[in-house]
């Protein structure tokens, strides 16, 4: 299959979607099909201004769409709109002319133009939905507002996803949340999927045991969470709690990621004995950082899936995951002592605390974490993700014959 991915930021390590339409493609083209993106053409800088690798090379670049008075918080939150103006309509009808099938990742304006024009021309066309309406609502400060989110879900599903009859969904969650909302296609539940990098560390983990310390985590307990720094997150419970842990001058707090919220945390977190680190690292220094660490924490309030937590416990990490109804991560707790109160500093430290009080039911439950995170192989995922292309191709094909 020639596969066309639509997505408006691709190259980035700090969004889960980019992240997982990255390996996606890799793994698809590891399969024999050939797989381009349509997107806009930001490319990423480390924290020295230098270049970050671009991830695909197959790519069709539209202008980035600057969206006046809110571009400073897209940015912040490591985001960037493809253009999808008159300008830039030849490179759209090129890409989706170019494909045997289309696949849009959000619901916005490059998304809905090309998928448009996809079905406007007779081509098959799926959609994925990876933006919680929550997060959006966290952005602009209406925080759980019931009637804006529903509003959200209706203006997505009636400017975008009504012409689907295929939607990945990357959770049970979500596919529940979208079939409450009288969304009308079929709902496919496909994780976003772990590269087996992540199962090969936590095996060789519970094989040889835990590596050593680096010098800098040699006597503390470091606890880490992976995220975009931004409010929904919660990243400021997970600080708050170290104030009631019994175990308050051992941790060290590891957070991988970047976002609005920086600076604020990082004053939280000044008068912890051990002030957290702020890190951004690529998929190979995560690893290593994972192994380095005794508990992974998930505090965030909403999540469509969180890839991250996935590729903590597949490396021999325990999870500890704050139990909120707009979450999916709490899945993958495997019993609830692995589940805190969602916004409840005190709970987790008292989780927190459980874990690091009983090392060996610890060690224990790390084995079991590691084997379940095989069922979330990419490699699984992608051929599910296969059989939905090659489903919507087929009825696309009845449909023109009809």
């Amino acid at each position: 299959m020639k596969i066309l991915f639509v997505i408006d930021i691709l190259d980035t390590h700090n969004n889960g979607t980019s992240i997982s339409a990255q390996r996606f493609a890799k793994e698809l083209e590891r399969r024999g099909h050939e797989v381009r993106v349509l997107c806009a053409n930001p490319q990423e800088t480390d924290e020295k201004g230098v270049a970050l690798p671009v991830e695909v090379t197959g790519k069709y670049n539209v202008p980035e769409f600057i969206v006046p008075l809110f571009d400073s918080l897209i940015k912040k939150h490591g985001f960037a709109y493809g253009d999808f103006l008159p300008r830039s309509r030849p490179i759209i009808r090129e890409a989706v002319e170019w494909a045997d099938v289309v696949h849009s990742y959000f619901p916005f304006p490059l998304d809905i133009v090309a998928s448009n024009y996809a079905a406007k021309i007779g081509k098959p066309n799926t959609g994925a939905f990876h933006v919680q309406p929550e997060n959006i609502t966290m952005s602009l400060h209406c925080g759980k507002v019931q009637w804006v989110q529903n509003m959200i879900y209706r203006l997505f599903r009636n400017t975008f996803y009504y012409k689907y009859r295929h939607i990945h969904v990357p959770s049970a969650f979500m596919g529940r949340m979208l079939e409450e909302r009288n969304y009308k296609a079929k709902i496919h539940v496909i994780s976003n999927g772990i590269q087996d990098a992540f199962m090969e560390a936590g095996e060789n983990k519970i094989d040889n045991g835990r590596p050593p310390k680096l010098p800098e985590y040699q006597d503390k307990i470091v606890i880490m969470m992976v995220g975009r720094l931004a409010k929904e997150k919660r990243q400021d419970v997970i600080i708050n709690a170290v104030n009631y842990s019994k175990y308050a001058d051992r941790i060290q707090l590891v957070f991988a990621g970047k976002g609005p919220q920086y600076e604020k945390y990082v004053k939280l977190g000044e008068k912890l004995a051990n002030p957290p680190q702020f890190l951004y690292v690529k998929q190979e220094e995560l690893i290593k950082l994972l192994l380095q660490c005794d508990l992974y924490v998930h505090a965030s309030d909403m999540e469509s899936e969180a890839i991250s937590c996935i590729e903590a416990f597949a490396t021999g990490l325990v999870p500890v995951i704050a139990n909120s109804e707009l979450s999916a991560t709490r899945q993958f707790a495997l019993d609830d002592r692995s589940l805190f109160l969602p916004g409840n500093p005190k709970d987790l430290a008292r989780a927190i605390d459980y874990w690091l009080d009983n090392p060996k039911e610890r060690e224990n439950m790390e084995k079991t974490y590691v084997k379940a995170a095989k069922k979330y192989s990419l490699s699984i995922s992608v051929r599910k993700f296969e059989e939905m292309l090659n489903e919507e191709i087929e009825e696309q094909k009845c449909n023109s014959r009809c």
